[in-house]
């Protein structure tokens, strides 16, 4: 995966969290993991109605609000994603990782979650994806964005990506 670039550590640390940010000028780090930088992006796609700039220009992203599966406690993750129908997809790629993220466990022990898409928030329900509906959604992501191929190349032999669907609710 290219580099994403860096967040001013220091800025931040005076500050005592997130930097804001104009969405042109958005750059973060590859560690998705690092709550200032989940928070910096989340922080850019509400100041700018769902955009992302930076590395993330150009990509559909959402804020998944979710229940931790052990503590329950509301979490919130920006996500690229792919919108099908309508509904939408997101991949528990985990930069290629040899884990899945943590959101992904949250969603299999509490799959009622909201979703942020632009300005609007609402009620959702996650539903993991096999076979050959896994199989289109996921083709169609690497389609879509070629920088997902790596990280099935590094995963191959130790876990499938999953694909989660998340389906409005009325």
């Amino acid at each position: 995966m290219p580099s994403v670039g860096h967040i001013d550590r220091q800025k931040i640390s005076r500050q005592g969290g997130p930097v804001p940010v104009d969405k042109d000028s958005f750059d973060a780090e590859t560690d998705y993991n690092n709550p200032v930088i989940g928070a910096t992006v989340i922080e850019v796609f509400r100041a700018h109605g769902g955009e992302v700039g930076g590395f993330f220009t150009g990509m559909p992203m959402i804020v998944l609000h979710h229940r931790g599966a052990k503590t329950g406690i509301e979490r919130e993750s920006p996500l690229v994603c792919q919108v099908v129908g309508d509904s939408w997809a997101v991949f528990a790629s985990k930069g290629g990782g040899p884990s899945n993220p943590d959101w992904y466990y949250n969603l299999r022990a509490n799959p009622d979650c909201k979703v942020e898409w632009g300005t609007d928030i609402f009620p959702a329900r996650a539903r993991e994806l096999h076979g050959e509906e896994r199989l289109r959604v996921w083709e169609e992501q690497k389609r879509l964005l070629p920088g997902y191929i790596p990280y099935e190349e590094s995963t191959r032999g130790i876990r499938e990506i999953p694909v989660i669907v998340l389906e409005r609710q009325a």
